[in-house]
């Protein structure tokens, strides 16, 4: 050793140096400490962006929540449960998607801004469901007249009937005569819905309803927009659901859809097939048709 020191003395010492650094680090081990990683090797974990914003409260006081994903230029906007506890179905569907788009932040293209209104009609929900917040299949009771009580706000105005589209005191659901409020916006919750889509100026809107297994267009007395022909179309292949251009079973007033046509925003409306079935699968189809759609 001695002689190899004096041949070649600042190699030795090199090796020597390099020895006790390892020495050190070993005991460093035995002391139950981490070893320090390399930052370049440390892959961070993935935060979906996400923003709860109340928009409005109902009736009763209940909030109205939005809640927006990813910060592109182009915004979409998703609507569940306006017709509260007679489709409960819709509001889980709308929760499964936020579900799905905080474990799934990259599914969503970059120069889009998903916004998610799980719930228009909480007095609805709360009505039928009896508790407030998110909620699950096996929370709702099987009682179709409570259901139907559901439908309306604390008001008893149909809220599908309150926005400024050919608005009526009255208009009609199925064979009954229903209130369409005082006055457009008469009632907060459409109030919110409203001042949320001026503000957040969405360049599409997705309304959940059911039953009728189809996807409908919406119009108001200018006609449908070009471009709600293509959504439609869009989601209803992807989602295997009808695309029906027009709703003639009943005439109808005042609906949101409509409005949003009136102040040129494409909207379409979703329908489930039944009012107990989320068909989870069939809409992620159109949702991630409307993402192709939009996305770039």
């Amino acid at each position: 050793m001695r002689a190899i020191f004096k041949k070649y003395p600042v190699i030795t010492i090199c090796i020597f140096a390099l020895f006790g650094i390892g020495v050190f680090a070993i005991g460093d081990l035995n002391k139950g400490e981490a070893p320090v990683t390399p930052a370049v090797l440390v892959k961070p974990a993935i935060i979906p962006s996400v923003e709860r914003e109340v928009i409005g409260t109902s009736v009763e006081g209940r909030a109205i929540e939005a809640y927006l994903y990813g910060k592109g230029e182009t915004h979409l906007l998703f609507v569940g449960g306006i017709h509260g506890g007679y489709e409960w179905n819709s509001v889980i569907l709308a929760y499964r998607f936020m579900d799905y788009l905080e474990a799934n932040p990259n599914s969503i293209p970059k120069n889009l801004t998903i916004a998610v209104i799980p719930s228009a009609n909480p007095d609805g929900v709360y009505r039928v469901v009896g508790k407030e917040g998110r909620f699950e299949v096996g929370d709702v009771p099987n009682n179709q007249k409570l259901a139907e009580s559901g439908r309306f706000n604390a008001h008893s105005v149909d809220l599908n009937r309150n926005f400024d589209c050919k608005w009526k005191p009255k208009s009609t659901w199925k064979n009954r005569v229903v209130s369409g409020g005082s006055k457009a916006f008469s009632e907060p919750e459409a109030a919110a819905i409203r001042d949320f889509v001026l503000s957040y100026g969405p360049d599409s809107v997705v309304f959940w309803h059911s039953k009728a297994n189809a996807v409908y267009a919406s119009k108001c007395e200018d006609g449908i927009l070009p471009k709600t022909i293509d959504l439609m179309n869009a989601y209803a292949r992807a989602s295997e659901y009808t695309a029906i251009k027009s709703f003639d079973a009943y005439e109808t007033s005042g609906d949101s859809e409509g409005w949003l046509a009136s102040i040129n925003i494409p909207s379409i409306t979703v329908e489930l097939k039944t009012h107990e079935t989320v068909e989870w699968e069939q809409n992620l189809a159109g949702i991630k048709a409307l993402f192709e759609y939009y996305g770039r």
